[in-house]
């Protein structure tokens, strides 16, 4: 008599069927490289995230050629000011960090997606993303910087921004700005789900953008919130967010499922530096198996329902994926 039970097995037995009815894929298309561009010469490791590096102009021209030969097809760029000021003035200064890098990144490869972090935090003293009065973070008159500091890098070149500044209404200064000046063809990556996460660590370390005081919890969001996720992902669709991004990752799944649920837009998920640093750290211990790990987090990422996986791991993947084929 036949055992009444299913035969789940027989799906796993062979590793080309296993990979044929696999759900989930991770292509090295999917990846968008966040990077760190400086005046300084030369390229200088950031401690906390290895193998991240902050780079010259220079060294960001070979970056490219590395993603470019890698098959990665988009970049992220973060600029490290010379100076800061009360009006964050490099973040929309036409020879400003980025507005250089995007320009030499389009002089080594045409065919590059580059897409910019919109924010002031880098640019000014107190390390907040928006315009400081006391100790407010002003929201209104916030946004007149932030949208020309989207346009400058748009007029540079840069392919797509992306605000990360959590002030209410970026999204619709953005769009208008930019609509204003002939760019109605130009993505705008909303930053639209984004925690006040203690995964920023080292990030903040990269980019020299830790708050002078206080902390980002009148901007960013409550941990806690799905709801509220919803809520700013609906406000940003509305005023005209073409792609949306769920910040961090990988204790926001559900948050990621939740948003996918309820928008079609394209969504990314930001595998941040906490999370890099957390593996990186962890595999030189030989602790786990930083490949595999790897691989596995990137590819629940994709479960969870992103489309575009905006990784420091991105190099590494690209080189693992290459290696299994």
């Amino acid at each position: 008599m036949a055992p009444s039970f299913d035969r789940h097995r027989r799906l796993r037995g062979h590793a080309g069927l296993r990979d044929m009815v696999r759900e989930s894929h991770v292509r090295v298309t999917d990846f968008i490289y966040p990077l760190f561009v400086t005046h300084e010469q030369g390229r200088h490791p950031v401690l906390s995230m290895p193998g991240v590096d902050h780079l010259s102009l220079d060294e960001l021209r070979r970056e490219t050629h590395t993603l470019s030969e890698l098959g990665i097809p988009a970049m992220m760029i973060f600029g490290i000011p010379a100076v800061k000021d009360e009006r964050s003035s490099e973040a929309y200064a036409k020879e400003g960090i980025v507005q250089q890098a995007v320009r030499v990144v389009k002089a080594e490869n045409p065919h590059m997606l580059v897409s910019t972090d919109v924010c002031l935090c880098q640019y000014n003293p107190a390390g907040h993303c928006g315009i400081v009065r006391g100790d407010q973070i002003v929201n209104d008159e916030s946004l007149e910087l932030i949208a020309a500091t989207a346009l400058s890098h748009v007029q540079a070149g840069a392919d797509m921004v992306a605000p990360s500044d959590m002030m209410d209404g970026r999204i619709a200064a953005i769009r208008s700005v930019l609509d204003g000046a002939g760019y109605v063809q130009t993505p705008i990556l909303s930053y639209a789900v984004k925690y006040a996460s203690a995964f920023y660590g080292p990030f903040r370390e990269a980019a020299h953008s830790a708050p002078a005081f206080g902390d980002r919890r009148t901007y960013q969001m409550d941990p806690a919130n799905v709801r509220e996720a919803l809520r700013e992902a609906r406000s940003d669709v509305s005023e005209g967010a073409d792609l949306l991004m769920v910040k961090p990752a990988l204790a926001y799944m559900d948050v990621i499922r939740a948003i996918r649920e309820e928008f079609d837009l394209p969504l990314a998920a930001y595998n941040v530096s906490g999370e890099y640093a957390m593996v990186k750290a962890a595999a030189e211990r030989g602790w786990i198996d930083e490949r595999a790990i790897v691989m596995e987090l990137l590819t629940g990422l994709k479960r969870a329902g992103a489309d575009v996986l905006i990784t420091y791991f991105a190099k590494d993947a690209a080189r693992y994926l290459r290696e299994s084929v």
